[in-house]
């Protein structure tokens, strides 16, 4: 590209227009890195969340890259605004398995909803069930509600791993809390896992006193809680 298209190119990157702005990421995408890494690193510095949230889906587009996976280490501990941290995860995770410790490391570092949430979502997609049981575990003590219910639905991951007797051991303590939305994700975690401790559990949760309990225990008893 000649200078003045690339000029054209990031002008339209910082465009009012959504539509316009997708067009010249997916452009610069194509872009070999000594081209992209200037103008995103330019972007990733804008005042603008939204741009800078840009810059990171840039970042992803241009994985395997060194220095792509360099700038998004330096927003993990820089970038403040969680819905950019949240693409940040999601950017890293086009990496692939080395993006997973620094996954972890985010969500431990940042307490946000949106972004825990999207990290125990990201994993649950990984082939890690030892990180996912890890920070599933550190989630559960999460003072947001929606987060520990992700973490606790997260654990049905873990069930069907090596590291079941763990996963067990933790949903045996959600299925006695106080919290009925505890339970009541407990009985969905369970779904599908034949494991006699499981299956005492689900007979105990068909029987609690939240009446949502006990439909989430009946579903996940005939495999259709999911």
């Amino acid at each position: 590209m000649t200078p003045d298209e690339l000029n054209k190119l990031e002008d339209n990157l910082r465009s009012s227009a959504l539509n316009i702005r997708i067009i010249a990421l997916n452009t610069l995408a194509n872009k070999s890195p000594d081209i992209a890494m200037p103008i995103l690193r330019r972007l990733s510095k804008e005042s603008s969340f939204l741009l800078r949230r840009l810059a990171v889906m840039g970042f992803g587009n241009h994985a395997p890259d060194d220095a792509a996976l360099a700038s998004l280490q330096e927003l993990m501990t820089t970038e403040t605004d969680a819905n950019v941290l949240a693409e940040v995860a999601n950017s890293l995770y086009e990496f692939g398995d080395i993006s997973i410790p620094l996954l972890a490391q985010l969500f431990e570092a940042n307490d946000n909803w949106l972004l825990r949430q999207t990290v125990l979502s990201i994993l649950q997609e990984s082939n890690h069930p030892d990180v996912l049981l890890e920070v599933s575990l550190n989630a559960l003590d999460d003072p947001t509600q929606t987060v520990k219910e992700t973490a606790i639905l997260s654990l049905r991951q873990v069930l069907m791993s090596p590291l079941q007797a763990e996963a067990l051991e933790a949903l045996t303590a959600l299925a006695n809390s106080p919290i009925w939305r505890d339970r009541w994700r407990s009985a969905t975690a369970l779904t599908g896992c034949d494991h006699p401790r499981a299956k005492r559990l689900l007979m105990q949760l068909q029987k609690d006193e939240n009446h949502y309990v006990v439909a989430a225990a009946l579903d996940a008893s005939v495999g259709s809680g999911l």
